[in-house]
Order: C-alpha cells, then structure tokens, then sequence
C-alpha cells in the first residue's frame, strides 16, 4: 500500500514489513516442524492450502494503465540495502520476499518465493523451502544462494537491518531449494516470520559487471537499475525528480494465490516535488493521481477547487483498523537538559493539544494518550491480573506511580485550564532546578539557560511549534525553529544532532522485535535507529523482552501494557494528537473491489485503472 508517513523514518526498510508481524504459532509436530503453506500469528491461517485467491481481489481485474503518485524530496540511489544516500520511492515494487501478507488479517504470511516453511516446536529455526518456477527477470532461477547472501550482506552493509537481525545466527543453504535461518536462542516466536519478509536480490547480478564492463557494487549506490524478480521493473529513471516501473508481462508469480487480482497497472509511477506544499498544487493540477493527505488544514481548506467539485477528483477515507501510533515531539535524553523526567512533564503541561486541534486542526484529531494508541495493547486505568503481575519484577526500577496512579495526560482547551497546566509546568521546573533570572529559565546549579531548538523538516510542522512556542516562552524557556531539507534532516537525526524533533512509530497489533529498535537501550546510540530520543532503561528493555518473548496473545497484550505504561510515566516524549483513518484523495480513474479488505484500503496493490472512468475524468496535464 502506498502511503505517505509524517516523518521519514516512520516504519522503513525490512522493518516496515516486519512490523506488523509477532508471535507466530507453533507448528505442533516434532523434529524440524511440518511443511506449512502460511503462518499465522494467531492460530491457523483464515485461507488453507490450495486456496485460488484472496477475498478481497478481483482475479479478473484488469490490466492496464498508469498511476502517478507524489513524494517529497529527491533521490539519488536505487539502492536500498545501504543506509547511505536515499533509495527511489517504490524501489521494492522490482522484487519479491519469502513470504507476503494478507491484507484481511492480522500478521498471516503465506509463501510467495517460498512455497513452504517450517520451524521446529521452540521456534529456535526456520526452513524455507523455494519454488522451483520463482525466476528473476534475466530467466535464471531464485536459488537458496541468492537469499543467503541477500541476509548476509543487509546485515553487513545496514546497521538497522543488522540490529533488527541480531538474533539471526546465521543463514545457510540447506537442500536443493532450501534455506535455512538459526537463531541465537529458542523461544523468540516472531523470528521465523519476520526473516520471511527479507526481500530477496538477485547475487549473480550484484557481484557480476555492468554494461560497461564495470563490477558492481553492493555497498554503493547506483542509479544503474536493478535486476528483479517482483511484478515490477524499473521503466526510466529522471535522477532525483522522476522514476516509473513497469509490469513485467510474464511475472512469474503472476498465477499464485497470493497474486491473484494484484498488481493491474501497466506503469506506477514516482514524480518528486520540492515540499508537501508544491505537492499538493501539482495534485490539483492532475500531476500524479493519488495523494495521502496529513494536513487537517489542507483537508479542510485547500480542496475546493473545480475538479472536486465536479466530481473528477475523489476525497475519501478510510478506517485504520491494523495500527497503532505514538506520534510526539521526541527531545533529545542524550541532552543534560532533558534528562530529568520533570523537566520532560513540564514540556507536556505546555503543549495544549486540544486548543491545537481546534485552533490548527479543525477538529479532525484526538490526543494521543498510549504508545499503542488506538488498539486493544493500550494501557489504562491501574494494573491488573497478568499486566501487574509482570510490571511486579520491575518494581523499584519504574516511578512508583506505575502502580498507583492511572495515566492522564494534562487536558486544556479552555483559559482556565491552560494557566493551571502552565503553573503546574513552573513548579515541575523549580523542583528540576530551574528558576527565572531576566526573564529566562535557568539551571540554578549551571546558571545554563534551558532552550529548546526544534528540527523541522517540512513546513507544515513550523506552525505547529509557533502554536507551541508561546507557551514555551511564558516558562522562560527559549525557543529556536530550524526547517532543513530533507537530505540534512535525515543526516542529523541519525547523528543524533538535534534538541527535539517531531516524529512517530507505527505499531502493529502484534507488537514484537521492533520494540528493541523504538526503545531499547542498545539502539540509543546506534546511528540511524529510531530509538530517537536515546532511552535508556532497564526497565524498559525487561518488558520488551517479555513482549518478545511471550507465549501466547493474553500474554502479549499484558506485556504490551505494562512497556505500554512504563513508557508513559518516564514522560520520554510530548504525544500530540492522531486520528483514525486515513484522509485520500484521488482523480476518478480506477477501479476497485466491490469490498476492500478489513486492515487496509490496498492502493494501489489491488486497484486497476478503469478506462470508462478515466475517459470521463478527462486526459491527464
């Protein structure tokens, strides 16, 4: 599914596949397991063995046409593997994985280059087993080699993938057509999916000569485009502005179950815009197709224009059921002055999120009051049952009002209760050791005085901090804005070169080894993880451990809760506000089932282009 996030780091790479998958069931039988066609985090997999297609497609659909989408920014590689450089939107569209999703459950993979997998009762391996007809586009066959040393290199190269894999001793080719991952120790239930969603590239092309006779570089990035094995192959690349993929008339996967009805367009393409802003007038304009709109003003404002209003352009949403979020302004703990968790609920009582929500929002969002806002894992009220029994082994490493308090994030939206959230907000500071000197807070120990300079990378986000700085400004804190371009945002957050940013992390319902990378120690101060603000508590990485870990969904869910509620009394990040659904809007020229599956809207993956309709949209600009 195509879908635009707020911050670039929001759910990439492997991990985003990877996050909605945990906990998979166990084969029963004994010895390496039995030969399955799917695994399921959940129990059985809702399609069995020798099914003909999802429900949730049309196996007649189609095939035809162009869709255009927008991004932001530029690029500059074709390359994904390498955390250097940023890769070509839709890149991965060019292959395949082990193993792909449906769309109609929650965390259920069946084989697309495998056709079968198997792991041992203790999860401690899994076997994948690939398909004799799996080819890549030059004809040569996807071997058990190729995803050896696609695993081998993704750890090498990408300090990311080789964090997420860390449990992965090795991966060896075990049969014919057989490849086998180990793990470092029995029990991590999710380990035998996640590895199924390794997108697998093609060795003898990466470690063999270009046209010009030149090796290849794996480690380096390239604009020369890359061999497949996916529905899709790069078309023309317009460095850094435009890239276009087209449909591989003879896909191999074409015919599998798990293909059926997909992939209908003869072109996707990426064109690249200077900022949202420029993005979105170039939608209007019937520059690309299908946009995701974030904006609530936006939403509210800026699409009354002819087309919609004649009906060829399209505004509708769409319900998320599959995820959670915690989106916030993240500050910097690797910073003395935000190490004091007072000073971080301070900087909570300041921000008034629902006088946001009506003042810039229209109303359109809630605040956000979990780190898995949104599902059934969110904590509330006080404790209880399993959660409090697992919250009792951290008990005097957590703040004490884990276990009698329930979490209420300051409310405001009226006069009133801003200026009790703001004195609420100077005594949390005087007791953190700040007082006014001059009309600035200062640290009376240091005499330092406390500012805050928040990294923006999109201009939408400056007027949410100038709603924010007045109040900032009224407890003597001082308050800087710094907007940079995509490529310098990216770099200094993964140097870890900034106060306080504003970002998110999207949660499964299954939540699982992803938590390691969101919020566990070692990936504080490991380059490029999204542990953004360098939390660092032991606490915090027991209960990980313990989702990760988990034996069964009752457990998971109170291990959720309970990291769930530590993370919120540690007062790490300043949530703001969520909704939903998903805000889109799109010109009147494709097709869709007559009923979309429940966990997404599936766009373009399981959409055609509809010539009837396109006709009467009208040619595109």
């Amino acid at each position: 599914m195509h879908r635009k996030f707020l911050s670039p780091f929001l759910l990439t790479g492997i991990a985003l596949a990877a996050f909605v998958l945990a906990n998979a069931q166990p084969a029963v039988s004994a010895g390496e397991g039995e030969w399955r066609h799917g695994l399921s985090l959940m129990g059985e997999p809702k399609y069995p063995e020798g099914f003909k297609h999802f429900d949730y497609v049309n196996p007649s659909a189609p095939k035809s046409g162009l869709v255009r989408f927008g991004a932001d920014g530029s690029f500059d590689s074709l390359n994904f593997v390498i955390p250097r450089g940023t890769a070509a939107a839709g890149i991965t569209l060019i292959y395949d994985t082990l193993m792909t999703n449906a769309l109609d459950e929650v965390g259920t993979e069946y084989g697309l280059l495998a056709e079968a997998v198997r792991h041992p009762p203790d999860w401690s391996s899994v076997t994948y087993r690939l398909r004799k007809e799996a080819r890549w586009h030059d004809g040569k066959p996807v071997t058990p080699e190729d995803v050896v040393w696609t695993f081998e290199n993704l750890v090498k190269l990408n300090p990311n993938q080789r964090f997420y894999y860390q449990h992965v001793t090795k991966a060896e080719v075990t049969g014919e057509r057989e490849v086998t991952f180990t793990f470092d120790s029995p029990g991590n239930r999710e380990l035998p999916q996640i590895v199924g969603q390794i997108t697998v590239l093609p060795k003898h092309w990466w470690t063999g000569t270009d046209a010009q006779g030149r090796p290849r570089n794996i480690d380096a990035g390239t604009l020369e485009p890359p061999l497949g094995s996916g529905p899709y192959r790069v078309k023309n690349v317009v460095p850094g502005r435009t890239i276009a993929y087209e449909r591989v008339p003879d896909y191999w996967g074409a015919k599998l179950p798990v293909k059926l009805g997909q992939d209908n367009f003869d072109e996707i393409r990426y064109e690249y815009f200077r900022d949202d802003t420029v993005e979105l007038e170039a939608f209007k304009a019937d520059q690309y197709d299908f946009r995701v709109e974030s904006s609530a003003r936006s939403w509210a404002t800026a699409y009354d224009f002819p087309a919609q209003r004649e009906g060829r352009v399209i505004l509708e949403t769409f319900p998320e059921r599959a995820r959670g979020v915690m989106q916030a302004f993240v500050p910097n703990l690797r910073r003395d002055k935000f190490k004091d968790a007072r000073v971080r609920l301070a900087l909570r009582y300041a921000l008034d999120v629902e006088d946001m929500n009506r003042t810039l929002f229209f109303g359109q969002y809630r605040p956000i009051r979990s780190y898995f806002d949104g599902t059934e894992l969110a904590s509330s009220g006080l404790p209880q049952g399993k959660e409090l029994e697992i919250l009792e082994t951290v008990r005097g490493k957590v703040p004490p009002e884990v276990f009698t308090k329930e979490f209420k994030p300051p409310v405001g939206g009226t006069e009133e209760a801003r200026r009790a959230n703001l004195r609420e907000a100077v005594r949390l500071l005087r007791e953190a050791g700040y007082e006014i000197r001059d009309k600035r807070l200062v640290n009376v120990k240091t005499g330092e005085p406390l500012t805050i300079d928040f990294l923006l990378v999109s201009p939408a986000f400056e007027r949410i901090v100038l709603f924010y700085k007045p109040a900032l400004e009224r407890l003597g804190i001082g308050v800087t804005l710094r907007v940079v371009d995509s490529s310098q945002y990216i770099n200094r957050v993964r140097a870890r070169d900034f106060d306080m940013i504003v970002t998110g992390w999207g949660q499964s319902l299954s939540p699982g080894n992803e938590q390691l990378d969101f919020w566990g120690s070692d990936a504080a101060d490991r380059e490029a993880s999204r542990n953004y603000g360098g939390i660092k508590d032991p606490a915090v990485d027991e209960l990980i451990k313990r989702v990760i870990f988990a034996t069964n969904r009752e457990e998971l869910i109170a291990a959720t809760k309970a990291l769930d509620r530590v993370l919120l009394w540690n007062h790490f990040a300043v949530p703001t506000w969520t909704i939903d659904y998903t805000r889109t809007a799109r010109w009147d020229r494709f097709g869709r089932p007559s009923t979309l599956p429940e966990y997404s809207y599936g766009f373009p993956d399981i959409w055609w282009f509809d010539k009837a309709r396109a006709e009467k949209t009208g040619v595109r600009q």
